[in-house]
């Protein structure tokens, strides 16, 4: 009898990314992908531990595929699982813990077959039995990198992570051919510092080798980078994006548009610096999409030191923002600083961020209505008289809903943006 796993992940892309591959590593080892954990004898919860929120859905998923399945193995791993074995491996149902370290092995470990073994079937049965129907997935979420040698004050990645480690050229070439293969029209690229790739291998330039041997060696449309930190990237980087294969999209995460606060948060970055950076992606990349991550109530932070990093953050007009309230994070410096910041201050500001965000992300969306663009179509979520309600992403990002008498799932078709709705966040397209 086939044995049944169902795979559950919480957190950053990096982390899907991590549990598409062990799902296919499962299902060519002979296994059966549950779609829940009602019918599975065994699960697996990817962790997050991010933030102090983070950990409390980690912890919640874990209660709840318990619930579901009393009788169904789980097994626990990820950043939460890493940093704190020890609470994890005492919940109800849980059967074993494997840290981020050993997590590229895991199927290996749960199945007791060879690495070698594991990798080979990685590829093969794409090609004979794809999973991008079953789940309805488009992007594929390829792991280039893990781990990152930076101090940031306030990120326990790296001490869940572990020093940078760049996964080998040839090996992520396989793989991204084998998802083109198997129906994924977009590759995302992603990794804990994503601009440190091949620097362990003493490349310096290294993720623009990769990109140019993704470019040259697969049929991806599309390709497109996760979360990419604002210093290290090599001179001429952003020339890449003459191919328009590769996305007009870039997360570049700020942070803290103060001075004063990067200093005590080891950012290693200024104002003038990451403006720079904006600037020359922005000269080589027409109309790109530039989002990035913003912590408000970083200990110490004056009223006057939030003003400038909102001032700064406005200024930028980023298309999108992804905003945190500090979450003091055991291990982390920041965790023993003084000043540290009342949850209701951390509340306002971060409200007053999200209203910078929403204004700036409506600009950028409005500016493509009467575009025509294509739209890469990854759901359908319902159906009116008119046709049914497909749902996909513009290059840069923006979510489109196309109103259709056909399903366009997985396919790349271009469409004419017509209005833009504030409140859903969504464009709605006509084709012509």
């Amino acid at each position: 009898m086939t044995t049944r796993v169902h795979l559950r992940t919480l957190g950053c892309r990096l982390n899907q990314g991590e549990i598409d591959r062990m799902a296919r590593q499962f299902a060519g080892a002979g296994y059966e992908i549950a779609p829940g954990p009602e019918t599975a004898a065994l699960v697996i919860v990817n962790t997050c531990a991010v933030t102090a929120e983070a950990v409390r859905s980690s912890r919640q998923t874990i209660h709840q595929m318990r619930r579901a399945n009393p009788e169904a193995q789980i097994v626990v791993t990820g950043c939460y699982a890493h940093i704190a074995p020890e609470e994890i491996s005492v919940l109800p149902g849980v059967a074993q813990v494997i840290n981020n370290l050993a997590k590229d092995s895991l199927v290996s470990i749960l199945t007791q077959k060879p690495m070698a073994e594991i990798e080979q079937y990685d590829h093969e049965p794409l090609l004979r039995e794809p999973l991008v129907g079953a789940g309805g997935k488009t992007r594929a979420f390829l792991k280039v990198q893990d781990g990152c040698d930076r101090h940031c004050a306030f990120c326990v990645t790296r001490i869940a992570r572990g020093q940078g480690r760049s996964r080998p050229l040839e090996a992520i070439l396989k793989e991204a051919q084998a998802l083109h293969a198997s129906g994924y029209q977009e590759a995302v690229l992603t990794g804990v510092h994503l601009g440190s790739y091949g620097h362990d291998l003493g490349q310096t330039d290294g993720l623009s080798q990769l990109i140019r041997a993704l470019l040259e060696d697969t049929d991806f449309p599309r390709i497109r980078l996760s979360s990419l930190e604002p210093w290290g990237i090599s001179a001429g980087f952003f020339r890449l994006w003459q191919n328009p294969r590769l996305c007009p999209h870039l997360h570049l995460p700020l942070q803290s548009g103060c001075d004063a606060t990067l200093k005590r948060m080891i950012r290693r970055t200024t104002q003038r610096e990451f403006r720079a950076v904006m600037d020359e992606a922005r000269t080589h990349i027409p109309n790109t999409a530039i989002a990035t991550d913003m912590i408000v109530g970083y200990p110490g932070e004056s009223d006057a030191e939030f003003e400038i990093s909102a001032a700064f953050a406005e200024a930028m007009n980023f298309a999108g923002m992804h905003i945190f309230r500090y979450s003091p994070r055991p291990g982390t410096a920041a965790i023993r600083l003084p000043d540290q910041i009342l949850d209701e201050v951390k509340k306002e500001r971060s409200e007053r961020l999200h209203e910078i965000a929403r204004r700036a992300e409506s600009a950028f969306a409005q500016a493509h209505v009467g575009r025509k663009v294509p739209i890469l179509w990854e759901a359908v979520s319902g159906a009116t008289e008119g046709g049914y309600l497909n749902n996909g992403y513009t290059d840069t990002f923006l979510r489109v809903r196309l109103i259709a008498p056909e399903v366009f799932t997985n396919r790349i078709t271009p469409v004419r943006l017509r209005e833009y709705d504030p409140q859903d966040r969504l464009l709605y397209g006509v084709v012509e």
